[in-house]
């Protein structure tokens, strides 16, 4: 195959755990009950959600669209990441990679977005309380929705068109456990200006300016609880922004760690590297639907009623 210096790949290869391939049966639980929680836990809260209509309420919608999301992002890496653990199957062909590519890199930009949109709901619920349905209406919130879904489909759209046009050297092993674009724009030896450049505007676009604008947020956020004369109003209006400041830092903590980790821990083991990436896609999922179950009096009473209804 790599007798040219140039070739159109059939197949990449994935990879797991450098040097942990003994232990891979070991890792075959964890690996499937965390995929069974998130997919378990954000199906209850949909579930939860869609038969109160109670909680047909922004707040509650706006984290149903998380739930979504997550839903996404855990579907996209389930086939790879439980392919190589279970069956060492590490192969995986060139259109496959990139649909995984354009799915993962799409439910995650949606799941910053709602992330963003959820922060901008608590800054009304606090500022507005009396005009907050008004403000945010069904339809509104729709609106959105569908605006958050076409954005992340929009600007993903054009990365894997840019990546097929280029021409691929005798190299095909990525270096994580599922395809991302920042892993197949290191494998051609064409011009890869513009799949960097997109790739960067995507990111600053997105996961830089979402973060910026939550963080103005909730200082906002902060300034309008400081103007509350009661203190018993002020923390009730705090502990309304509990699970969601949970939810961004259970998104966004992971990331950074990844991040740094790989720009500034160069000799870190690569397995350990491998396992944070991982963490980074795995954990909002699993721990996301736990946190708003715990903190929140309505998803508990809809998850006991789901499992428990009332006898008429």
């Amino acid at each position: 195959m790599f007798n040219s210096s140039k070739f159109n790949p059939k197949y990449f290869l994935l990879t797991g755990l450098p040097g942990l391939e003994a232990l891979y049966p070991w890792f075959i639980f964890p690996f499937c009950s965390i995929y069974l929680v998130a997919f378990v836990g954000n199906s209850l809260v949909l579930a939860v959600i869609r038969k109160n209509t109670i909680l047909h309420q922004p707040m509650y919608l706006f984290l149903a669209m998380l739930a979504f999301a997550e839903l996404g992002v855990s579907a996209s890496t389930v086939p790879t990441v439980l392919g190589i653990f279970l069956f060492g199957a590490n192969e995986i062909c060139f259109e496959a990679c990139l649909l995984q590519m354009f799915s993962i890199h799409s439910f995650s930009i949606m799941e910053s977005g709602v992330l963003l949109a959820m922060s901008v709901d608590r800054f009304v619920a606090i500022y507005k309380p009396l005009r907050y349905t008004a403000i945010l209406t069904r339809s509104r919130i729709a609106a959105a929705g569908a605006t958050l879904g076409l954005k992340s489909v929009i600007l993903m759209f054009p990365l894997p068109f840019l990546l097929k046009r280029l021409p691929f050297c005798g190299h095909n092993v990525l270096s994580h456990s599922y395809c991302l674009h920042s892993d197949l724009i290191q494998l051609p030896c064409g011009d890869t200006r513009p799949n960097s450049i997109l790739g960067l505007c995507i990111v600053t676009s997105t996961f830089g300016l979402d973060s910026l604008l939550i963080v103005l947020s909730y200082v906002l956020i902060l300034y309008t609880v400081l103007g509350i004369t009661s203190g018993e109003g002020r923390r009730k209006a705090l502990n309304t922004c509990v699970s969601h400041i949970c939810a961004v830092l259970v998104y966004y903590v992971p990331m950074i760690s990844v991040a740094l980790v790989h720009h500034f821990v160069k000799h870190a083991a690569p397995a350990i590297r491998l396992l944070l990436a991982n963490v980074y896609l795995l954990v909002p999922p699993v721990l996301n639907p736990i946190i708003y179950s715990v903190k929140t009096k309505q998803i508990r009473q809809g998850l006991i009623q789901l499992f428990l209804p009332r006898k008429q």
